[in-house]
């Protein structure tokens, strides 16, 4: 892309393998590979741009970290109850100081009880400096500032909803948008008989999972949000309403990135 070549990104997923070879080799790939570009049917991926696709890996290597910060809290909590009888809250461990954990934990468990809170403590750290960094960033752009008037969408949920986007005429339309974003379920039907499920990891599971955050604090914060996420409740499974709601919120989301408005609960959830 540096040199100025037409780069594509080949979707493999998406591509029907050939059949009718006995023996393939790399050479054999490419012609087919250059005979669907030919025809115009090759199925092909979106590249980020090269000067923020830092910006996004930097935003997914928050969610590794929290991964391993919450891996730790556990941890320390499981260590803990086991040797001392005692169960502590969520808070009680946020709160412990590596001087208190001497009450709780015998030598030689002891030290590794230490160092198991020091990691989750620097892990704390290390998430808090991303993050500032992903606000000095993230903070000026136009999408990013539409994403924070929906309810329950904060800075975390914003910046993941931005970066995994980009830009919003990749889509040519919502259903598009919502299925990327895996709000839309995998049904394999023939002859109007149900054949089972498939492709269900198609997509973005970044997006996915921001947006069914983006519904749990929704339905906290928007009476609205609340009043239709309990209906779909009442009518199925609590998964299944979560994924509607989620639905209708990547929906929303399309349209105002597409026409640089504010959310309106009102005609999304109206």
């Amino acid at each position: 892309m540096a040199a100025g070549f037409p780069v594509r990104l080949a979707h493999t997923g998406a591509m029907a393998q050939y059949a009718g070879l006995k023996y393939t080799n790399d050479f054999s790939d490419a012609r087919y590979l250059a005979h669907l570009l030919r025809l115009g049917i090759l199925p092909t991926g979106y590249i980020y741009p090269k000067e923020e696709r830092g910006l996004r890996d930097l935003l997914r290597r928050r969610l590794l970290l929290v991964r391993q910060k919450t891996l730790h809290h556990l941890s320390l909590q499981s260590l803990i109850a086991r040797h001392s009888g005692q169960r502590l809250t969520a808070n009680e461990i946020k709160q412990l100081e590596t001087t208190q954990i001497a009450a709780y934990l015998d030598a030689p468990i002891l030290l590794g009880g230490q160092i198991t809170l020091q990691a989750r403590c620097w892990l704390d750290e290390a998430i808090t400096r991303i993050e500032r960094e992903l606000q000095k960033h993230i903070q000026p752009r136009e999408d990013y500032q539409l994403l924070q008037s929906i309810p329950g969408v904060g800075p975390v949920l914003g910046t993941t909803i931005a970066l995994e986007t980009g830009t919003i005429q990749r889509f040519p339309s919502p259903g598009n948008y919502a299925s990327y974003a895996r709000c839309v379920k995998s049904e394999k039907i023939s002859n109007g008989k149900y054949k089972g499920q498939g492709n269900k990891k198609n997509g973005n599971k970044y997006l996915a999972w921001a947006f069914m955050e983006a519904v749990h604090y929704g339905a906290i914060w928007s009476t609205p949000i609340k009043r239709y996420y309990q209906r779909k409740q009442a009518k199925s499974h609590i998964l299944v309403a979560k994924k509607a709601v989620a639905n209708k919120l990547a929906r929303a989301c399309y349209h105002m990135l597409k026409r640089g408005e504010v959310f309106d609960v009102t005609r999304a959830f109206g």
